[in-house]
């Protein structure tokens, strides 16, 4: 019984991702690619990225987030927590012409249940950049 928990908290994270929202994305990018050739290919930058992410929300911050793919697209993944809201929304930027391709609110339990995500992804990050042969960049998941 305790598997099937932790196995259904570990793919809640995953599981939000079928319903679409990348498909009209404007760059493509394979899961294997480092990230130094990711941002080499973006062509938003990550300080703008960070400001449409934000969104002219007075007072909010991002929590982490970065450069990455997700379901083939590229893209700037970004929590953004705001004030006087209970847990954090992760925004999705197209690196390739800024627009906003998905928004989803997270809350605590949602936030908790992407923590051992967050450190398998950093993990293959470096992992990637190791077996290629060139130093880390895996700098995008800022805390």
């Amino acid at each position: 019984m305790k598997r099937l928990i932790l196995v259904a908290l570990l793919s809640l994270p995953l599981a939000t991702f079928a319903d679409g929202a990348f498909k009209d994305c404007s760059m493509k990018a394979g899961k294997m690619t480092k990230k130094a050739d990711l941002e080499k290919m973006a062509t938003v930058k990550p300080d703008e990225a960070k400001k449409i992410a934000l969104g002219g929300t007075p007072g909010a911050s991002i929590v982490k987030g970065g450069i990455e793919t997700e379901e083939g697209c590229l893209v700037y993944s970004y929590h953004v927590k705001a004030p006087n809201e209970t847990g954090q929304n992760e925004i999705f930027v197209d690196a390739g012409n800024g627009q906003i391709l998905k928004r989803e609110h997270e809350g605590k339990l949602r936030t908790a249940a992407e923590k051992p995500v967050d450190k398998t992804k950093e993990l293959a990050g470096k992992a990637k950049e190791k077996l290629s042969g060139e130093p880390s960049t895996n700098q995008a998941m800022t805390k």
